[in-house]
Order: structure tokens, then sequence, then C-alpha cells
């Protein structure tokens, strides 16, 4: 028997007066914040955040008359530094390895295009996920996650360092942006948005970051931008690894996945090699997303999530893939981890971008007089190793080898 759909609720936009009815000097119709707020509870599914329910910020603000408080803090994090630095932030490539390869901006572009479509399919509020997406970053070192393996070693003995708690540490803390306030001051659903994992709720706690509503799976528009990152991130690093010449379409022939996305591709003839391999990786990423809508409309049904907090108490994420398409996903993310990660051009790269990253904390340890004034301003009440460490993870890969030449090359101004 088949299964009924999952009903949600048809969308309804705020529409002007008919134009046969309006006068010529009829003003502007301008929708606000309330009828914002209004259309998401009659028209959002019923497990979906809703922002004018939203468990507000740290330090309360007027609200805005045009926009909803998820859209603030999605701008919010638009106009911060450390969303800009994202464009010199590279994931696998190194920024001078050239300009074709992803970077962390690009990707969190390509992921947030993705999680929105998700979103707006099961009914989510996408406002709030596009935020989550734009931040979940933010607190990534240069040289992608060799840099952060790196900051991990020698903050070990320093409370550590986590690239989820560093992007929350730039969004309440290091951006300075306000007059009253440090920090973004975003709402909690945000904030909390960018934990994916209990385990990190009890050390934000731990750390005085929250206070945090611990959980046993994260919001619903948390877990879509998990996956979407997933998505984004596999799909294109398949991307860079064929355009490097470091994987061939031959060895990806022996992956399932990519065998029915090309046969599916074939069917059109399209001569243009650069052309076909786009639409295979564009086939991929429809297919998983499709797998992903399905797979998750019926564990919602299941698990009967009727309200935004039935979903933090059950113990796996509703949205999810079907585990047929799970075991095809971990078939291609197990080839990237032995012939892309593990290529002997990528480790050449990670250890470098290690030593970079060694070298520079070592010397400003040495003498941290040499960190900017800012960041002196605060060695007294934070400790040299943290200001040291949120100084590297602010870097782009640029910055981070120009610094670099300036301690160690004789000749380079400093």
């Amino acid at each position: 028997m088949a299964r009924p759909p999952l009903l949600l609720p048809k969308t309804i936009l705020p529409r002007p007066p008919k134009p046969d009815l309006m006068p010529h000097h009829a003003k502007l119709y301008l929708v606000t914040r309330q009828e914002m707020e209004k259309w998401e509870l009659a028209t959002l599914a019923p497990y979906a955040a809703k922002s004018a329910q939203s468990r507000g910020r740290v330090r309360e603000e007027k609200e805005h008359p045009y926009r909803t408080a998820f859209q603030r803090d999605r701008d919010r994090i638009v106009h911060s530094t450390a969303f800009r630095r994202l464009e010199y932030k590279t994931q696998v490539f190194v920024n001078h390895e050239g300009d074709y390869y992803r970077t962390r901006l690009t990707h969190s572009l390509e992921t947030s295009q993705i999680a929105r479509a998700i979103a707006k399919a099961l009914g989510l509020n996408s406002d709030l996920v596009e935020t989550i997406t734009l931040a979940h970053d933010l607190g990534h070192t240069p040289f992608g996650h060799a840099g952060e393996d790196e900051l991990k070693e020698l903050m070990k003995d320093h409370m550590g360092f986590d690239h989820n708690l560093q992007s929350l540490r730039i969004v309440d803390y290091l951006e300075e942006r306000y007059p009253d306030f440090r920090g973004l001051n975003l709402t909690y659903e945000s904030r909390s948005g960018l934990f994916k994992h209990p385990e990190l709720v009890e050390e934000a706690n731990r750390r005085d970051m929250g206070p945090f509503e611990l959980f046993n799976s994260p919001s619903l528009e948390s877990q879509a931008v998990d996956l979407a990152d997933e998505i984004a991130y596999d799909n294109h690093d398949v991307d860079d690894g064929l355009t490097s010449g470091l994987i061939s379409e031959t060895d990806l022939a022996k992956l399932e996945l990519w065998r029915y996305a090309k046969q599916r591709v074939l069917k059109r003839a399209i001569s243009n090699p650069e052309v076909r391999r786009y639409q295979i990786i564009r086939g991929l990423i429809n297919l998983e997303v499709t797998d992903l809508l399905n797979q998750s409309a019926r564990n919602i049904r299941k698990a009967n999530i009727r309200k935004p907090e039935h979903a933090l108490k059950i113990p796996r994420f509703a949205v999810s893939f079907s585990s047929e398409l799970t075991k095809k996903r971990e078939a291609l993310r197990a080839f990237l981890r032995e012939k892309l990660y593990r290529h002997y051009r990528v480790v050449r790269m990670s250890d470098k971008a290690r030593r970079f990253i060694r070298a520079l904390f070592e010397v400003y340890l040495s003498r941290p007089e040499q960190l900017p004034p800012g960041s002196q301003r605060r060695l007294k009440t934070e400790g040299a190793h943290r200001v040291i460490c949120d100084y590297i993870a602010g870097m782009t890969d640029r910055y981070a080898q120009d610094e670099y030449r300036k301690f160690f090359e004789p000749y380079e101004k400093v």
C-alpha cells in the first residue's frame, strides 16, 4: 500500500490589492515584519522554527520594521569581517595552487543554495537555514583541515580548538560592529544551530559560551545545513579533484554513484567534456537531494515531529539519506579519502600548511608584543595561547603566508 504523502501547508504569499482596483496614486505596498511573521506561521511546517517565536538575543534589541529576526541574523553574517575572509580561506587546495578551486566562501554559498532548496521542500525556515549555512564555516582556520589539526595540537593543553566553537566565538565575541556590545548578538536559534552534536553543546556550556539547552539531535534547520554541507563538500571535491588531475574519471568509474549519474548524462549527446562533467556532478547533487527529501519526509512522519522541540529529543537525525544511498555515498567518501585527501601532493600541501601555522604560533608566543594592538590588549585577561589562536584562526591563507615571509625571510619588509 502506498504511503500517504507528507502534508505540508500550502504556500500563501501576502499580495497587494488587485492592479485594476488600485488608483494611479496608490501607495507602494510594503510587507512588514509582522506580515512576514504571520506568513511563516501560516505556511511553514508545524515543526519549522518561526522567527516570531525566537528565544531572542542575549542583549535585547528593538525589532526591525521590515526584516524578521532570522533575516537580520543572516545580514549580520554577510556584513561581518569573518565572512569576507572566507574568500581566501581554502579547503583542500591552498590559495596559491590556483583560483579555480573552491574556497570557504564559494563552498558556503553553494551549500546555502542546496540547504535552502531542502528547507523550502520540507517546509523549514529557509531564512534560519541560510543564516546557519553562511555562519557555519566562519571558525575555520587558513589552509583547511590541516590548519585546524595543527591548532588543535597547539591548543590541546589550553582548552583546545574546534571550528564550530570558534564560529560561535566569532559571532558572540570577536566581531566588533556595534557600540553597545561585542559580537553580532544573533538569536538563540542561529547560535545553537552552529552545533551538530550534543557534545559541542556541553563543551560550549563548560566554557561559559551558553547557556544552551542540551539536545539529542539539533534543530531540523541545523540538520538540513549539515547534510547540505556534506552534499556540497563531496561533490565539489570531486570536481576540484578532476580539475587538478589528482583523480580521473577512470578512477571514478569504479563507483556506482558515478556510473549511474554518468549513464543518465550519456543519453544526451554532449560533446564538450567539461559540460559533460558538470552535468554528471549536477546529477549527483540532484540525486542526493531528492533521496534526502523523500527519506526525511518519511522520518519526520514516523517520528511524529509536530513541533520544533520534538526534533531535539529524537536520538538520530530526522533529516537523512536512505540507507541504500548512505552506503553508496560512503563508497564515494572512502574513495575521496584514499585518492584525493591522501594524494602525495595534497599531503605535501597539508604538511607545509601545518609548518606555517606552528612557526607563526611559536614566534608570537615567544614575543606576544609582535601581535597587533587589538590582540595585545586581550593578553592579560584571556592569555597568550587563546589570543594567538584567535588571531591565527582568523587569518586567510594569503595573510598567513605573508606573515610567514615577514618573520622568516630576511629581506621581506615587516
